[in-house]
């Protein structure tokens, strides 16, 4: 077989159906059946210069897929095949890699870059292959031996894939050194061939994290920081950009060592906006952007109260810069493409610049404002559209960080030219002028600013505007549907009486749905846009639009049953009939909860229940996780609003909801679908009884695998305590089941882990749906003769609630439901807890800590907890 391979790949990549089958069935066949063999025959392939190209890059390509994989079930899988490879083999293997690095095939050097990097990402961390580190940095050669250049190459782009591989705490520190000193060698101005400067650059790039020791010490930072800049001046276009590149990444890793550097970058990068290409250029902004990231969020955490002590000390880099900083991005805004398609999501210097400005904004407030608006005023008349533009962008670039008192003025002087600039001739303009006018609605909602926005007297005209112009071309339009998005949301909160809105309810309305139904609506998003925004005026509207309201409900249920007749469809059409399904799922899901929440409409629901609901059982037959999203909300929604005679639709629903909670490939759906079970426990209670044992096999098989997204399993845990709120002492029946899930998910919860802000998200998560369900199943017991079956479990509630208690700076809503938890608890179990709560020391402090909270929510809670407990203890 190893003989014949080169002919297998080949015929692997034949036009003829026929022949590439039988190939790839071959190949199959060989890597059941002897894998050791296949994979050195693949290495041996791709390492022998003397073989066609085709057959080397696909014999890398199944050596890659073979170490490695997106799913990460699959990859735990592939690294423990390798591991128990023969050692012999995985030996000869790596030496084939090894040597293909000197191939003259630049592709077959590439690709066994990327499998050493693949094959050192499951040895290294079992501190397996010791040498591969001196082995690659001898091909770097040194004083007296002179090493090819394409050598070199191959070494330092393996060692950049080297370390996206391997987590740092896996190199001694004195590899480290030895990859950075050769890295850095790699891209000095003495390397004379551009492509090893060009690899040793991309390798520093992935190398920064390995860093933080050298980056500690002045020399070592400064020679690298050097040569970083050394290189953004380089006469090589990929050099330049690929080290800026690094210093974008330099800003992020150690924004605290960049003090002594900046003056020289800003300068460096202000020549880089001004007069190098493109890709560079955008490269220069982005550090800049990515210093305003790093100071909005030390100020946001901080809150600009840093004390000498203090972890991350706010620099004001962009503050110091500003003066400087703010004419060279605004000058970038008039360096617009004429020809750019909006709908591509095109990524250019005049867009980055605005970007970079609207972080500048956040970051520095109201200074930024009498430095942008001479520009603005200057530019917005001018003939050249490209003026107008960049002045409207600017303007609408710095509307969110200035306070609202600096910022009103400004807008209410403003907003009578912009309504006009929704007449200009140029669509650019127009387009960036509903943008902003966006903007303006979203940060300063007539609703909360003092001298507002949007008045009895300019309100028509501002509506009249924004509805004749959702007439423009879909890119316009779109961003039209926004503006009156926001501008919607700002009367959201005006209570049961008129709004400004309810005049021109139905104009607008109308508007909307003309608009979704524009031939052109497929483009730019259009058909999307506008129904949110029509859902958002529904959901921000008064009480007394609610009989309007009312009248959409037979539209949208017309236009529902419309989708659901054709169905001999091009995958096109069936493409986009399945996006307005979802659509239509989503405003009927709005008009549920917005007439259901009115005792004077809820009647039209409850007419209509049974015709929705045979619709959106039909739009289930439809496979798309989108739309079975939104018919799930929708149904959920559906559930809440009529209660228990939802019980009636459980029979031909169940099938369904089954299904989403079997969905673990698209987990977002299984997700909803969790969620709507807990919508249908509280509107059912304890109907649901029958179809508990299947919901609850799921969700326990659900906890139990390892290909369902983690994502799924907090909303799972709540859900337990829906059902056992719903069914009450009839859940007593899956508390040997659901018990020592919560416990182990408990435990898993208490463990120490990596401080990054999204592991962090997760364990509140996961904390939170285990207290929630805690809380739902002691509450679902109360007063019941089974509650003895729950004192089992007390004390392992109590040591969670320990050690959640113990956990200094908790997430509040974490805390709330801790000690929410706990007065449940004490509440259910009454005199029979009382012996393990005066044990439980923690219980006293824990309460007497949250009695004194700012959060009025957990001192509630607190209040009745220490109430109960005394009650309890003391009886």
């Amino acid at each position: 077989m190893a003989m014949e391979v080169t002919q297998i790949l080949l015929n692997a990549q034949s036009v003829d159906g026929k022949i590439r089958k039988h190939a790839e069935e071959s190949l199959k066949q060989f890597h059941d059946q002897n894998l050791p063999g296949f994979l050195f025959s693949l290495s041996a392939e791709l390492g022998n210069n003397d073989k066609p190209v085709e057959s080397r890059k696909l014999a890398g390509l199944i050596l890659k897929n073979a170490l490695d994989a997106k799913e990460q079930l699959k990859k735990a899988e592939l690294v423990q095949r390798w591991l128990s490879l023969d050692t012999t083999v995985k030996a000869q293997i790596k030496a084939c890699l090894l040597q293909t690095l000197s191939s003259s095939s630049s592709d077959a050097r590439s690709t066994a870059s990327q499998v050493i990097a693949k094959i050192a990402g499951i040895e290294l961390p079992h501190d397996q292959w010791p040498d591969l580190i001196r082995s690659l940095l001898s091909n770097m050669g040194g004083p007296q031996v002179q090493s090819p250049p394409h050598l070199k190459q191959a070494t330092l782009e393996t060692l950049g894939y080297l370390c996206e591989e391997v987590p740092p705490e896996v190199l001694t520190q004195e590899q480290v050194n030895s990859v950075l000193t050769a890295v850095v060698q790699g891209m000095n101005s003495s390397e004379g061939n551009n492509e090893v400067r060009l690899a040793a650059t991309r390798a520093l790039y992935n190398a920064l994290g390995f860093a933080q020791t050298n980056f500690e010490n002045d020399m070592e930072r400064d020679y690298i920081m050097r040569v970083v800049c050394e290189g953004t001046q380089s006469s090589d276009m990929k050099i330049r950009q690929a080290a800026f590149e690094c210093l974008v990444s330099i800003s992020s890793t150690y924004y605290d060592k960049l003090a002594s550097y900046m003056q020289d970058v800003f300068n460096i990068t202000a020549k880089a906006v001004k007069e190098d290409e493109e890709p560079v250029a955008l490269q220069a902004i982005e550090f800049w952007s990515t210093i305003c990231d790093e100071e909005i969020e030390i100020l946001e955490e901080y809150g600009g109260d840093f004390s000498g002590d203090s972890d991350v000390p706010c620099y004001y880099f962009i503050k110091q810069a500003l003066p400087a900083l703010v004419p060279m991005l605004l000058e970038t805004l008039l360096k617009q493409d004429e020809d750019y398609d909006q709908d591509e999501g095109a990524w250019n210097l005049a867009m980055a610049g605005g970007t970079c400005l609207g972080l500048v904004a956040r970051t520095v407030g109201d200074d930024i404002v009498p430095l942008v608006m001479p520009f603005v005023e200057e530019n917005i008349t001018k003939p050249d559209w490209r003026c107008r533009e960049a002045a409207t962008y600017a303007f609408g670039s710095i509307l969110e960080g200035p306070s609202p008192d600096k910022l009103t003025p400004l807008v209410n002087r403003a907003l009578g030219f912009m309504l006009n600039a929704m007449k200009d001739e140029n669509n650019h303009v127009k387009d960036t002028t509903a943008w902003t006018l966006g903007r303006i609605f979203e940060f300063l909602p007539s609703a909360s600013v003092g001298e507002p926005i949007i008045t009895q007297a300019n309100f028509p005209h501002t509506l009249s505007v924004l509805i004749e112009s959702m007439k423009d071309a879909p890119n316009v339009a779109e961003k039209v549907c926004g503006a009156l998005y926001f501008l919607a949301q700002g009367f959201e909160d005006m209570g049961s009486g008129s709004s400004p809105l309810s005049p021109f309810f139905q104009d607008i309305v109308q508007a909307l749905i003309a608009t979704a139904h524009r031939d052109d609506a497929g483009e730019s998003r259009l058909r999307t846009s506008a129904y949110e925004t029509l859902n958002e005026v529904v959901r921000c509207s008064s009480e007394e639009t609610a009989p309007l309201v009312a009248q959409l409900v037979p539209v949208f249920l017309m236009e529902l049953g419309q989708t659901l007749e054709n169905q001999r469809l091009s995958s096109e059409e069936r493409e986009k009939q399945n996006e307005l399904q979802g659509l239509l799922c989503g405003c009927l899901q709005v008009i549920i909860q917005k007439l259901g929440s009115l005792e004077s409409t809820k009647f039209v629901i409850l007419q209509c229940a049974d015709q929705m609901m045979a619709l959106f059982l039909r739009v289930f037959a439809c496979r798309n996780a989108t739309v079975h999203e939104e018919a799930m909300l929708a149904i959920g929604a559906l559930a809440y609003v009529t209660g228990p005679d939802f019980a009636k639709y459980m029979k031909d629903f169940y099938p369904y909801l089954e299904m989403g909670l079997q969905n673990f490939e698209e987990y977002q759906v299984c997700s909803i679908t969790v969620g709507v079970v807990g919508d249908i426990c509280r509107a059912l209670d304890d109907k649901i009884l029958p179809f508990c044992d299947g919901i609850m096999t799921q969700l326990l098989k659900n906890l139990s695998s390892n290909q369902l997204h983690r994502s799924v399993k907090p909303p799972i845990f709540s859900c337990f305590g829906d059902i056992a709120l719903a069914i009450g002492e009839n859940f007593d029946k899956y508390l040997i089941y659901a018990m020592p899930m919560l416990q182990s998910a408990a435990e898993v919860s208490s463990q120490p882990t990596s401080a990054d802000d999204e592991t962090i998200e997760y364990t509140n998560q996961l904390r939170n749906g285990i207290l929630e369900a805690y809380s739902g199943i002691f509450q679902g017991f109360k007063n019941s003769p089974k509650t003895q079956a729950l004192m089992t479990f007390a004390p392992l509630v109590l040591h969670f609630l320990e050690s959640i208690y113990s956990e200094k700076d908790m997430d509040d809503t974490v805390t709330k439901a801790a000690v929410g938890v706990l007065g449940d608890l004490a509440d259910t179990l009454g005199s029979s807890a009382a012996p393990l709560l005066r044990q439980s020391v923690f219980c006293k402090d824990f309460v007497e800590e949250c009695l004194s909270s700012h959060d009025h929510l957990i001192k509630e809670t607190a209040e009745w907890v220490q109430m109960t407990v005394s009650r309890v203890v003391s009886g």
